[in-house]
């Protein structure tokens, strides 16, 4: 079985997550969303997320093809999750550059082959938490 992991902070599910998922979901045959702990987006965007994390895990729970949601790690960087779960794909999104290059540069700690797929954008400018968000 193929695992593919992505990561969000998924403050409100908009059609760019939602395109963001599915094209992830096609990568394998498991898809393992990792929702960012609140102290986490804190650090990520200077201010707390508008749902807590178990609001926000709840709606990705409901999206067609998730099959499970788990919680981020803690410390930025540790990628103790990825250890963890071992996924063969991290899929992340056209938007994702930083953490795209942060695991590009931890490839070397995991034990085994580990693919890095960057999904397309879906209409950036409509779709984009920042923008719906009025942020």
């Amino acid at each position: 079985m193929k695992k593919v992991m992505v990561f969000g902070v998924f403050d409100g599910i908009h059609q760019g997550h939602k395109h963001f998922l599915k094209e992830a979901k096609k990568l394998g045959d498991k898809l393992i969303a990792v929702v960012a702990s609140d102290e986490v987006v804190r650090t990520l965007k200077g201010r707390p997320p508008m749902k807590n994390v178990h609001e926000r895990i709840e709606h990705v729970e409901k999206e067609d093809g998730v099959d499970e949601v788990i919680v981020g790690d803690d410390e930025l960087g540790s990628w103790d999750i990825v250890k963890k779960v071992r996924p063969d794909v991290v899929a992340v999104g056209y938007d994702q550059k930083t953490l795209k290059n942060d695991l590009e540069n931890s490839l070397g700690e995991f034990g085994w082959h580990l693919e890095i797929e960057t999904i397309s954008a879906h209409e950036p400018h409509k779709y984009r938490s920042s923008l719906l968000n009025g942020r």
